[in-house]
């Protein structure tokens, strides 16, 4: 425990790190953090802990190992569907424009016969709309600073202009007429934007699904709308679609960005497994500096890391400190251990007396992210937590950090080890 001002005590937490995070973004994520326990426990100072430079992975040709690295997506397969919501915002992130390409198919086939030649049609205005909101954002109001939030300031106008110029919101403008219409194309509109800029910002993005949905509201006002369209032909049409589909899709659309543009999401998980005690003498040193004891927090590849460090600890081959309280999020560690392949412990044992209590939080929609109350039956110090952003795969990995709900429980199990 360490003192606090005004004769409070106040907790250390130390936080790893988990896949593909690299110097500028671990200070935003440790920043944002830092934020995120204050609010629920004032005292709380954060030590964040990064490795990806000396112990994370690099592709050393450039890719070329990857198949299909030019194209990004993959034949469809079978398997369990999504639920409509994810499987439709998966479609979108994949191909942004898709619900304004059937959204113009739908709208054609209805009112052809309604059109009038030389006459501007109804989407016209949209048009105009969606023009001015390629300019710079407004200083004041929701908008720029919702994006600033979740990470899609630098890719939001790039996406406004794609769409803007896209031969698929040009048709879907030409082909409605009525007012019914134009609102559902400015809904389709603006989830084509908010898809864009997520697409964009990749795993840069920190953006849970309140906060998307939020996004969409702000750009169809922009765009001259009072809500999102419920309902639409298009959106029905998107949504059947989508649950005829399967993770498989969004995982061949990921495959190329997940290990190029963020190798280290796979990479660092595979170096670890080969090398890692180097990490883990780095994260001993680290822990056992502290002069009192800590709640440490791992998240992906560095919980699997405090899983490892605190199980061979607890039989004896190490002497880091014992933790209040071990925090898990999207980690793939009990996964790892059914597998056989986790470093602390030989396959199929239970965790040794001296491990310590550990909370594992996950989003079922995250696919880097696995349960540990199932693989250790019966042992009370290990709790699950389940959470949701609303993301589908990968964003759902990173969204983590903007729930309060993560940030709630580990304060609930904070204050009972204390």
């Amino acid at each position: 425990m360490v003192d606090a001002p005004g004769g409070q005590v106040g907790m250390r937490f130390i936080f790893v790190h988990g896949t593909g995070v690299r110097r500028e973004r671990h200070e935003k994520l440790a920043d944002l953090i830092s934020t995120g326990l204050r609010a629920r426990l004032p005292t709380a100072e954060l030590v964040p802990v990064y490795w990806g430079d000396a112990h994370g992975a690099g592709l050393s040709a450039g890719g070329a190992s990857i198949p299909g690295a030019d194209r990004v997506r993959g034949a469809e397969s079978g398997g369990t569907p999504l639920d409509e919501e994810t499987a439709a915002w998966a479609l979108l992130l994949a191909d942004p424009l898709c619900e304004l390409r059937v959204l113009a198919e739908c709208a054609a086939g209805a009112e052809d016969e309604l059109e009038v030649p030389g006459v501007r049609g109804a989407g016209g205005q949209v048009t105009d709309h969606l023009g001015e909101l390629t300019s710079d954002l407004p200083p004041a109001g929701e908008l720029a600073p919702l994006l600033r939030a979740t990470g899609l300031a630098g890719s939001y106008p790039s996406a406004v202009e794609q769409v803007a110029a896209s031969a698929e919101f040009a048709d879907a403008c030409d082909a409605v007429s009525d007012a019914a219409g134009v609102s559902e194309l400015v809904s389709a509109t603006a989830r084509a934007v908010v898809a864009g800029a997520l697409g964009g910002a990749g795993d840069e993005a920190w953006c849970t699904g309140d906060e998307r949905d939020k996004l969409v509201d702000l750009v169809v006002a922009g765009l001259g709308g009072t809500g999102r369209f419920p309902g639409g032909r298009a959106a029905a049409v998107l949504g059947a679609l989508a649950l005829r589909l399967t993770t498989q899709p969004a995982l061949d659309h990921w495959r190329t960005p997940l290990t190029t543009r963020a190798v280290p999401a796979l990479g660092d998980i595979l170096r670890y497994q080969a090398r890692g005690r180097p990490l883990r003498d780095h994260l001993e040193r680290v822990i056992t500096s502290s002069p009192e004891p800590v709640v440490v927090i791992g998240h992906s590849l560095g919980g699997i890391a405090l899983v490892d460090l605190y199980a061979l600890a607890a039989i004896g081959q190490t002497a880091t400190p014992r933790p209040h309280l071990l925090v898990t999020v999207g980690s793939q560690a009990p996964f790892l251990h059914e597998l056989g392949a986790l470093t602390g412990l030989p396959p199929t044992a239970g965790l040794p007396p001296g491990f310590p209590r550990w909370l594992n939080i996950y989003d079922r929609k995250d696919l880097l992210a696995y349960r540990a109350e199932p693989v250790f039956p019966g042992d009370s110090r290990v709790t699950d937590h389940e959470v949701s952003s609303r993301q589908p795969f990968p964003l759902s990995h990173s969204a983590y950090w903007k729930l309060d709900a993560v940030y709630h429980r580990i304060a609930e199990e904070t204050e009972a080890s204390t």
